[in-house]
């Protein structure tokens, strides 16, 4: 063989290469350390626990709201008998038989051997 023709050769020849094999890219997902469904669950969990504590909150609220009136009622109520039994005193203390006979003889009445007895047990009698 001439130089002529190995390197007519040479250039018709094609360099083979060894065949790679083609890599095929796999695509690796990675996982979650929660699954879709478990971050639903932990959705609903939590929203009940934000729901749950808001009306606790609200009830607690309403509670408190319900006791302060309670307690301005009873102040109230403690007032009025606080009222009533000094009126009782009073009606105790203008009803007695010594003060009704000497505002009679004030006013020039005159009494007759006759008991002057209380209102009250006059309409029982």
């Amino acid at each position: 063989m001439s130089a002529n023709q190995a390197r007519s050769w040479e250039q018709t020849e094609p360099i083979q290469t060894p065949n790679k094999e083609r890599q095929v890219a796999v695509k690796v997902r990675k996982q979650g350390w929660i699954t879709k469904g478990e971050k639903i669950i932990y959705s609903v969990v939590a929203a009940c626990l934000i729901f749950a504590g808001i009306g606790m909150v609200s009830f607690s609220s309403s509670t408190d709201t319900l006791n302060r009136e309670m307690q301005t009622l009873e102040q109230t109520v403690q007032n009025q008998e606080v009222t009533n039994e000094a009126l009782l005193f009073e009606v105790k203390e203008l009803s007695r038989p010594e003060r009704i006979t000497h505002i009679a003889k004030e006013n020039g009445l005159q009494i007759q051997d006759a008991e002057v007895m209380q209102a009250n047990a006059a309409s029982t009698n």
